[in-house]
């Protein structure tokens, strides 16, 4: 899942970043409240491990922020404060877990996947980005309407990206993600699979006009990215240089 950590401690943030990168997360820290907020706007995370002594805006500010906002955003409390009224604040601001400080790594990557199953417990089975729907419960697929049959791991890469919304997926973390491989591993499995994805969805409405190839797009030396087909690709001309005819 994707992770936002949001702690003022250098030295803990980037150990909690790493920690839980090697869970198999992706996984961004910021260092103040304000910070949180302007990252959780940009790429809603589906959980935030929110400290409560921050600078800018201080973490119960934060969870009042994100009151209503994030739907699917979990937040997990971490916070050195004792007082029984301060972490009954917290949960009824919106957060879903607190955890003390000092605390046990192992217990908080246990609180995570805990969150984890809940949120996906009760998540909406279906999945829409543009003109692409997925319904997880039955495993179906359409695009524009039209019925798209998948095999169980183009079903997976397309889940990935439509989870992902528009943002890019570099190939390594696709690999992690979908194939469950090294993302150092040299193979172009991922390649090979947007491809097939592209001809099916393309395929199923072959009278749209042109760019219903380009539902997934390229980001070149990224990934990969769904793009909107209800909005038109913006082509950037570059002028021709300027010639100059030099007299004799």
């Amino acid at each position: 899942m994707r992770v936002l950590v949001v702690e003022d401690d250098r030295a803990l943030g980037l150990f909690l970043q790493k920690g839980l990168r090697l869970e198999g997360h992706e996984v961004d820290w910021v260092g103040d409240g304000e910070a949180a907020l302007e990252q959780a706007a940009v790429n809603p995370p589906d959980l935030m491990v929110l400290d409560l002594g921050l600078p800018r805006r201080d973490g119960v500010e934060v969870l009042e922020a994100l009151r209503g906002r994030f739907a699917g955003t979990s937040v997990l409390v971490l916070t050195g404060r004792s007082e029984l009224e301060e972490r009954i604040k917290c949960l009824n601001l919106g957060a879903d877990d607190l955890l003390m400080k000092p605390f046990s790594f192992h217990e908080l990557t246990a609180r995570c996947r805990a969150l984890l199953r809940r949120a996906e417990k009760f998540a909406d089975p279906v999945l829409r980005f543009g003109t692409v729907e997925m319904n997880r419960m039955d495993r179906s697929v359409s695009h524009q309407g039209v019925a798209v049959e998948l095999t169980a791991k183009e079903f997976a890469l397309l889940e990935y990206l439509l989870r992902r919304r528009g943002n890019c997926c570099t190939r390594g973390e696709l690999l992690t993600e979908v194939w469950q491989m090294s993302p150092d591993t040299g193979t172009n499995v991922v390649d090979v699979y947007v491809n097939y994805l592209r001809k099916k969805l393309a395929a199923a409405v072959p009278d749209a006009g042109p760019g219903t190839d380009s539902v997934i797009e390229t980001v070149r030396g990224s990934g990969y990215r769904l793009r909107d087909a209800r909005k038109p690709v913006v082509s950037i001309h570059k002028p021709a240089p300027m010639q100059f005819a030099l007299g004799a």
